[in-house]
């Protein structure tokens, strides 16, 4: 009964950080936002299920002892600029698409793109430094904690986790797709426009995170 207990509590306090943490502005989000008025509902889900699985994929590293890697100022600084070249260049793309951009029709399903969606929620996630830094301490010191209590533990935890991104995405997706009827074509590039310099943004940020980090390292 008490380890029931405390799974719990570990799923419960994973959960909300992990809202709390999705609830953030970021390059993730502004997906979401744009993919969700071309696409559906199922844009969100799609997006956090590459993000889970780059989670997983950490999760993993950490286990196998990585973390010395994750806190390397050159790691960090090759993690920042390379995300920061992968969102400049999707923000140029939006850029650039912006005079024929159309808002799908509504039988358009993200389904039909669900692999790209995927893809991509992974690549966006791998681009935001920010992601590895939280799983080298934040995420670290949660599974470290876990493991003291066995694997149930670390599964309550990372399920806790992957929740609570998973609902606060599908409920922004949801509430946008439900909302796109509204929207023109005009309002749509628009809102894409935005999204983009906000990813532009989120791209000179990191690199100039990486860039300091070189600087400071040599």
């Amino acid at each position: 009964m008490a380890d029931l207990l405390a799974y719990g509590a570990i799923f419960v306090s994973s959960f909300v950080l992990a809202l709390s943490g999705a609830i953030a502005p970021g390059p993730l989000i502004t997906a979401t936002i744009t993919e969700s008025l071309r696409r559906g509902s199922l844009a969100g889900p799609l997006l956090i299920t590459g993000h889970g699985l780059l989670e997983l994929v950490l999760l993993g590293a950490l286990l196998l002892g990585l973390t010395p890697l994750f806190h390397e100022p050159w790691f960090v600084a090759t993690v920042s600029l390379s995300g920061g070249t992968i969102l400049l260049g999707m923000a140029w793309s939006i850029r650039r698409a912006l005079p024929t951009l159309k808002l799908a029709l509504p039988g358009t399903p993200a389904a039909s793109a669900g692999r790209s969606l995927i893809l991509k929620g992974a690549v966006l996630s791998l681009a935001n430094p920010y992601f590895t830094i939280w799983w080298a301490t934040i995420g670290l010191g949660y599974i470290m904690h876990s493991l003291r209590l066995g694997p149930a533990a670390v599964a309550a935890f990372f399920t806790g986790h992957i929740l609570g991104d998973l609902f606060w995405y599908g409920l922004v997706s949801f509430t946008l797709a439900r909302g796109r009827k509204l929207l023109t074509d005009r309002l749509y590039r628009g809102i894409m426009a935005a999204g983009a310099a906000i990813l532009a943004l989120f791209a000179c940020y990191f690199v100039y995170l990486g860039l300091d980090m070189l600087w400071a390292w040599k």
